[in-house]
């Protein structure tokens, strides 16, 4: 079989390799459609503290099973299955598996990091992937192209949950790439009130209001005009309940604070990346009674929840896909992603 092996930084090398086996209480699944996340290409460029090459990475997928080993019995081949990325693990974070928290286990588990990825033609799960982790069974209406950004969806809902969003609440996210755009088509089915959605740059916000167009949203270019002043104008000086920055900087993060209004919540969905120290007044925290948290990755009911929406047609994963590449093509895949020319690309492994 053929795999995309991450060799060191900027090297990827597709090369022919042994096919995985089976344990008996493992199961190999045959990647499908695996969409680039943007930590795919940062792990390429820059490294990640939790890969080690050589190795696969890639953890957006939807497959199909094609071997379970003989002690697995909630699993069968032939079974159509999208995954979460984060895996909990019982020996390190037992508390946090029991309690549905496997994201937050102290080893941070995750397919396309410390584990295999689906940069490859067949690729094994584990064990405690397979007892523990978050695989949902793709409905027989539901493409492997559309149920491969389940994964980033579920990461958007954790977000949402986290930031305890719901009816009636006025938003605001900050970052306009893929999983902004998800978040800001998430609001519809969240019940919000009052919508901002902000973009530095004109090009993405464009392309934005595009993907967007069923949203009853106010863009901002924050280019253009300064985030602060617009929201606290449209909201009569109130703010938001809710803040989420999708945008890993942090002028997002200053920003979200200063807008949010008093007793509401900002959420850092976004990890900062080479990007100056965070200095905010905290004062502002202090007297608005806000609550500044942050969310990664997701969960068993996530990824359940990603996987209805998309299968009820209320976020419409297919129009996101702007490029296909097969598996020999990736460092190009890569690159067009790098461009931000599209919001996502899928790499077709069986190509």
């Amino acid at each position: 079989m053929k795999a995309a092996i991450l060799v060191d930084l900027n090297q990827i090398a597709v090369k022919e390799v042994s096919d995985p086996v089976c344990g008996e209480c493992e199961m190999v699944i045959r990647p499908e459609s695996v969409a680039i996340c943007g930590s795919d290409v940062r792990i390429y460029r820059f490294g990640n503290d939790r890969v080690f090459p050589p190795t696969v990475i890639g953890h957006e997928i939807a497959g199909t099973i094609i071997e379970v080993g003989n002690k697995v019995t909630n699993f069968k081949v032939g079974q159509r299955v999208v995954l979460g990325a984060d895996v909990p693990d019982m020996d390190t974070g037992r508390n946090y598996t029991l309690k549905g928290q496997g994201n937050l286990c102290p080893e941070n588990l995750a397919i396309g990091y410390q584990l295999d990825g689906a940069f490859q033609q067949k690729m094994k799960l584990n064990e405690n992937t397979v007892k523990y982790g978050p695989i949902v069974e793709i409905p027989d209406h539901v493409s492997f192209d559309e149920a491969a950004l389940a994964e980033p969806l579920a990461c958007a809902i954790h977000g949402f949950e986290m930031a305890r969003m719901s009816i009636g609440k006025s938003i605001c996210i900050i970052g306009l790439g893929p999983l902004g755009c998800m978040m800001v088509e998430l609001t519809k089915s969240y019940g919000a009130g009052k919508i901002f959605a902000a973009q530095r740059s004109e090009k993405r916000l464009d392309m934005a209001r595009k993907f967007l167009s069923a949203v009853d949203a106010t863009f901002i270019s924050t280019e253009e005009e300064d985030l602060v002043e617009r929201v606290m104008k449209e909201t009569n000086g109130e703010g938001v309940d809710v803040v989420i920055t999708a945008a890993g900087t942090v002028k997002a993060q200053e920003d979200a604070i200063r807008i949010v209004k008093k007793r509401g919540v900002v959420n850092l969905f976004a990890g900062l990346k080479n990007q100056p120290k965070l200095e905010i007044d905290t004062n502002l925290i202090h007297y608005k009674e806000c609550t500044v948290l942050g969310s990664h990755g997701s969960n068993q009911p996530d990824v359940e929840k990603a996987m209805t929406l998309i299968a009820k047609g209320d976020i419409k994963t297919k129009k996101y896909i702007s490029r296909y590449f097969p598996l020999d093509d990736i460092v190009e895949a890569i690159e067009y992603h790098e461009s931000r020319n599209g919001m996502k690309v899928i790499i077709k492994p069986q190509q």
